[in-house]
């Protein structure tokens, strides 16, 4: 295998993880898996000069949305994956350890606090939300559990795939 074929297998396996575990949160937490067709249309909006917005479920829907938000999704998370390979060098692949995939999956939360909660109007690390302490404990364990995917998913493709 590839490096770039691994960072893909990588990036798209933590990926689901991480949607595996938004879909558990509801029963295990009782907090509902994230809408990434609100990404989307914040996404959609960006061509038309519109970066931030006070409430993006309040904003006009755009076409496509649920597919850009969800595609999108997918290739941060093999954006995510390709820096932790680049940090680490392609041999992680080969030989995938826990610590460096934790590391880049919890410096990956950087990325929605910064930029996606500012722009969709959640303020800065979900300071605008009800109760924005709850909010950053759940984009930190969320982020962990991409972390906890990028090595589970390296690791099943080193042993499925001959690398």
């Amino acid at each position: 295998m590839n490096t770039l074929a691994g960072i893909v297998i990588t990036g798209v396996g933590a990926t689901l993880v991480m949607d595996l575990w938004g879909l558990a949160r509801r029963p295990l937490l009782g907090i509902p898996a994230p809408d990434y067709g609100l990404v989307g249309r914040w996404l959609g909006h960006m061509p038309a000069g519109r970066f931030r917005h006070p409430r993006i479920a309040a904003a006009a829907p755009v076409r496509g949305e649920r597919l850009l938000g969800w595609t999108a999704h997918y290739l941060i998370g093999i954006t995510f994956a390709a820096l932790l390979v680049a940090l680490v060098g392609p041999d992680w692949l080969q030989t995938p350890s826990l610590l460096p995939a934790l590391g880049v999956g919890l410096v990956s939360v950087l990325a929605p606090f910064m930029l996606m909660q500012p722009g969709m109007g959640a303020g800065v690390a979900a300071s605008r939300t009800p109760d924005p302490g709850k909010a950053r404990r759940q984009s930190l364990l969320t982020h962990a559990v991409f972390g906890l995917g990028l090595y589970l998913a390296a690791s099943a493709a080193r042993l499925l795939v001959a690398v």
